[in-house]
Parts: C-alpha cells; structure tokens; sequence
C-alpha cells in the first residue's frame, strides 16, 4: 500500500489541531477537507483546507461530536481517510469502527487498541500481564462507595480518585483526608459522566512528589515499533500541562531505555498501530509506573518534533497508508532541547477561570528554526464558551536546555495579545523561576511555587511598583511631546506633562492595580539642567529614577540599579493593562481610573456571581436550604472545566436564578444568598 491513496483526507476536529494537521498534508500533496461548526464557519481551519462541510451547532456534542455527520461529510467530499487530531472523537472506539465500515482509513490505531486503553482498569490489567510497573490502587468492577472507600483507607491518604474513562484531568480528584472523600467521589462521577458517558472509578495512591514523564511511540501495521523518546510534563494545574519539554531533565540513558522499552512493551501487548502516548509517574528514587495511555498524538508532539527533527504527523499518514516506520530505533537520536509553552484565555490571578473574548490584537513572536507557534486563531477571532480556551502553543528548540529556556522566555516577552486576559505573564514568571531552571520539576510545583512564580511578596511589590510608576510618568511625557508636535501651538502650557503648580514640587499622584490590589503611588518630578529626576514614593519606601521610552522598551535607573524591560500595553475585557517583561518576571499592573460615581454597583451578592460564561452543571442544595460557609452550592462547567460556587458564610439561599443545563454569562448573578447574622 502506498502514501498516494491518500489524495484526499478529512481532518475531524477544529482550531490548531486541525491546521497543525492540514499543513503537513499541504507539503505531502495531499488534500484536505474540514468540518464546522456554527461557532467556527469563518475560523482558520475552515480557510487553510481545501474544502469543508457544515456538521451542526456551536456545542461540540451537536457536531464534532457527532461522528455520523463526520463519516457523512468524508463520503460527501470523497475523502478516503479521516484523521481525528487530538481531543472530540480521537479515542472514539465507535467512530474508529464506523470509518471501517464505511471504507474509509481511520488514521489512528485499530478499534481493539483504542477499547483496550478506554478502559483505565481494564488497561492496568494488560499492563501487568505484560510486567509494565504499576501504581499500587484499586481497578475493581465493584463500584459502590463502600468498597472504594476502603481501598482509599486501607491504601492511606492521600489517594487519587480517576475516572476510568477519562483524559485531560476530568474525572479526577486528589483525596487528602479521609472528611474529603464522599465529596470527591461525587465530583469525579459526576464530571466524568459529563464528559464521557461512563462514571466507573479507580484509585490509587497518590503519589507526592512524581513526575510527570511520557514515552512518544510509534508503530506500523508490520510489527515493527519505536519510541521517539521523552517529555516531561510535570508543570500543571488542574492537571493539564502548562509547560513540556524534551528530552526530561536529568534523564539517564538507562533510564530512558527501561521507560522506552516499557512503554513498546504497552503498545504491543494492543497491538498497537500508529501514534501513541504512555504517560508514566517517575518518582524521586528513580522508579516508574504506568499511569495510562493516551492512543493518539499529544498536544505536546512539537517538542518531540523538534528534537527528533521528524514530523509526527507524517509519520502517521503514512503508517496509516500501510508503509513501514520511517527510521529504525538505532536511527532516531536526540538534537538539542525544546519548550513548549500553551497560550490560554485565562486568568491565573483568579485560579485559572477560562475567559472568553476578542482578540482585538494578536501578534506572536516571530517564527524561525528555533520558534514555532501552532495556532488556530487570527487577529479579530473570538475565544468562545464552547471549546478548549488555548489560543496557541508556543514551541522554542535550542542546542541545550539553558540556552532554549531563553528562547522562550524572549518569545513570551515579545507575544502582544489584547482583548482578553491571558496566561502569557505567568508563563514568563514560571519558566524565569529559580525552581524551573533547576530543574526542580513535581506535579505539584505550581502550588509549591506559587509565590515565586506570581511575585506577590512585598519585596517583589517593592521592587516591581516603581519601574511601573516610572514607565507610566515616561510614557504620559511621550504622548505629551507627541500631542505639542502635531499642535498648531508647540508651545502652549496644555501639553506640558511635569505636574507643575505654582510654588509647589511637580508632583505625580495616582494609583496603581497589581495583583488585584490597589497602591497609591507618589512621583516627584525634578529637573536639575536638562536632566529629569523621579522620586517615587511607594507608602514609606522611596526610589530615585530616570529613564527613557525607546519604542516598546524602557530603560531605567531606580536607585543605581539600570535595567530594561520590553514593554506591552493591551486591553483585557476593556480594562487597559500594562506588562513589562524584565530579565526576571513580568510585571502586569493597571492604572485606576478616578471613580466619577457615574458607573453601576456590582449587582453580585457575595461573589455568588459566575466567574466566567459557561453553563449550570448542577444545583447542589435545595431553595431555602441552610448552608454552612464553603458549602458547595452550584456547579459551573465552561470550555471544559467545571467550577464549584461555594457558600461565602453561614447563610440561607432563597432561590436560583438558573437551572441545571442553562447557559449562563460571566459576571450574572446565580442566586439569592442571605448571610446569617
């Protein structure tokens, strides 16, 4: 069989996934069809294919979904082959067996490997006959309670509850104290019969200070496999990856062989055919275990890309089309280190809510052998309710490791996103880290870093605020200048911008937002000659600086200390915002605006309002029911990820305002709470 039967291919998913897919078969020559949903008829990937079909509604279960429609459009357009990406139906046992039915190549594995890794039990039962290490836990059919409490007691605390169906962190919660339980068990059933149709649970201990570290393997249709080595992908939340990199830090060649070897010996024992991912827990002594098998590509491919030099995707299209894998195991080698950084609508000041939006701006760095950004989005796109909220991944490839964590920290320096809150800032943060550039990498290194990596000691307050208070002085004397420039009158007094009053210092006050919290700020202006001097006053601390704006950086002088920054000014759900990118961090601040008393209260009652647009999961009380403070009240789900509302105090809640199944705007007040007294 050979490549050239593919002439045409649907690609069965949307945004970078499905432009990731449709670029390597635009270089193989190969045509590509689309499918789209109401929400994405004018988005990228319906421009970059060469043809595409309407399947349905905005929701993803009213058409990427719906894989009749899918298999329809593939008949429709003559397509002989359909690739699923990554995410919707790519692990979709059903769809995998109607493509087979109808002629049509799934370009995936075979329907047995895909049931046989569905089930997370029934995977560790195949994992263990063929000797892959496993985590100690209970994968039982016996589904009550009772029986998944005791092994949870019998095993110790903390235990993680998983759904056995599921992928991507839904479905799962970590259980510290027994008290925590019943509550976990309900949220994970809940959440993975929401997102898989099936609630079955495992658990396993939990494991403290793991790794997170996945085998890329590949096989053909003739027996033969590979693995392309590995990643680490222990930086997350929620647990979904924030950062990846390859090959793992510290990573020994006997080690990588054992987890190599291992991970094959996973993929054979399904008969596994096409690209796969073995994600495993490595701990602190050096020992591993099988957590699951994702069967098909990983978001975080690129980086295995860039080292191997070997694109991924082609590798699939022509498995598929029955060739033989491309290298041998003695033939593939490791070049250099890669990053890869994902681009989300999200705040990470408010426990990482998605946000929806426009990006009214988009511009990302520029792109070269060492920088590569895969996105599905444009400049005017908006970032809906309805999907995954990642904008773009950012991929940066070096000779080593220290040299490649600069390329990204530039690259993130230098990504302008406005229109919406994004992740770019705390990215920046993370990957300047002490912790993060040794290498100190856990599943757990957010919360273990959180204030390292968010800058909200006072010292780093102390620090940041003055460069702030400086730029925003240096900038207001820019734009002065400017507007005298275009003024019939250059000199008149109404462009001058040094504060000045009669018989008083030239004196600056404002106040600055940083970390959602509000300083005032005091800056003195002083011209000694034709030199300009600042004294910047932050409560009783006091900062000499001088400076100067040269494009989008500053140079700066605070108290003998020069440095520059490379400054972005962006807009985020219409508040103006401004980041600064030193050597160091990025500092995001705002300046508040005078309040005239012409704007409307908050309507919201308590923070009982919804943090972000999405929809009513769940009711979790009765109306008039009487609550205890950080009682769990309504849950929330938006762009895949449910949110618990929680009781602010002791109080009574009178009635909701939505019912289980509405769609509901960020900021709309969800119910009527009555706080005791």
């Amino acid at each position: 069989m050979s490549i050239q039967q593919f002439n045409k291919i649907l690609i069965a998913n949307r945004g970078e996934i499905a432009c990731r897919v449709i670029r390597t078969a635009r270089k193989m020559g190969i045509r590509t069809v689309a499918v789209y949903s109401d929400a994405d008829q004018d988005s990228l990937h319906v421009a970059m294919a060469d043809e595409a079909v309407h399947i349905g509604a905005a929701p993803s279960r009213e058409s990427y979904l719906v894989f009749e429609r899918v298999i329809e459009a593939a008949k429709k357009t003559g397509a002989e082959a359909i690739h699923p990406g990554y995410g919707f139906l790519s692990e979709n046992a059903a769809f995998c067996n109607a493509c087979k039915e109808n002629d049509i190549v799934f370009i995936g594995p075979p329907v047995g490997a895909i049931e046989a890794m569905g089930s997370k039990s029934a995977a560790k039962n195949i994992m263990a006959d063929a000797h892959v290490p496993l985590v100690p836990g209970y994968h039982g059919d016996d589904q009550s309670r009772d029986i998944l409490k005791k092994a949870s007691d019998d095993m110790g605390y903390p235990v993680l509850l998983k759904a056995a169906a599921g992928g991507g962190g839904k479905g799962m919660r970590q259980v510290w104290q027994e008290s925590e339980f019943d509550e976990a068990l309900e949220a994970a059933k809940r959440e993975a019969m929401n997102g898989f149709g099936d609630d079955h649970m495992l658990v396993e201990k939990y494991l403290t200070q793991p790794r997170h570290v996945e085998i890329q393997v590949f096989c053909d249709q003739h027996g033969d496999a590979v693995y392309l080595f590995e990643r680490d992908c222990s930086v997350q939340r929620r647990h979904q990856k924030v950062i990846e990199e390859a090959p793992a830090p510290g990573m020994s060649q006997e080690l990588r062989a054992a987890m190599g070897e291992a991970a094959i010996r996973s993929a054979q024992a399904i008969n596994y055919v096409g690209a796969g991912t073995v994600e495993f827990l490595l701990d602190v002594d050096g020992s591993f275990y099988f957590m699951e098998m994702n069967t098909r590509l990983q978001v975080e491919h690129p980086v295995t890309e860039m080292i191997s030099g070997q694109d991924l995707v082609e590798w699939q299209l022509r498995v598929a089309a029955g060739e033989p894998l491309p290298l041998r195991q003695d033939q593939l080698q490791i070049n250099g280190h890669a990053f890869e950084a994902r681009i989300y609508a999200e705040d990470p000041e408010n426990d990482f809510l998605p946000v929806t939006g426009n990006l009214s701006f988009l511009q990302p760095p520029e792109s070269s052998d060492n920088v590569r950004v895969d996105t599905g989005v444009r400049q005017g796109d908006d970032v809906s309710v309805y999907y995954d909220p990642m904008i773009a991944k950012l991929i940066v490839w070096d000779e080593n490791r220290d040299k490649a964590l600069q390329r990204l920290t530039k690259a993130l320096s230098e990504y302008r996103i406005s229109g919406m809150t994004t992740n770019i800032d705390f990215l920046y943060n993370l990957a300047n880290s002490a912790p993060f550039r040794d290498a100190q990498l856990d599943t757990g290194f957010i919360e273990k870093h959180h204030s390292v990596i968010f800058h909200d000691s006072q010292q780093d307050v102390e620090k940041d605020l003055p460069l702030a208070a400086l730029y925003l002085v240096l900038k207001q004397a820019e734009q002065s200048q400017q507007r005298a420039t275009q003024s019939i009158d250059h000199t008149s007094p109404w462009h001058a911008a040094n504060a000045w009053r009669l018989n008083e210092a030239h004196v600056h006050n404002f106040e600055l937002r940083f970390h959602e919290q509000q300083y005032p700020i005091s800056v003195v202006q002083k011209n000694v000659g034709t030199a300009t001097r600042y004294q910047i006053s932050l409560g009783d601390k006091s900062f000499s600086a001088d400076g100067r704006i040269e494009g989008n950086t500053l140079f700066a002088n605070v108290d003998g200390y020069q440095l520059k920054a490379s400054v972005a000014e962006h807009e985020d759900n219409g508040v103006r915002n401004y980041s600064l990118y030193t050597q160091d961090s990025a500092l995001t601040f705002g300046l508040v605006e005078p309040d005239f008393g012409d704007l409307e209260a908050d309507s919201g009652v308590g923070g009982l309002t919804a943090p972000m647009n999405g929809t009513m999961v769940a009711l979790l009380v009765e109306a008039g029911a009487t609550v205890k403070k950080d009682d769990a009240l309504v849950i929330m789900e938006a762009m895949k990820m449910e949110h618990t509302i929680r009781a602010p105090a002791d109080g009574s809640v009178s009635e909701f305002y939505f019912q289980a199944g509405e769609l509901v705007d960020g900021g709309a007040e969800l119910l009527a709470f009555t706080e005791a007294e």
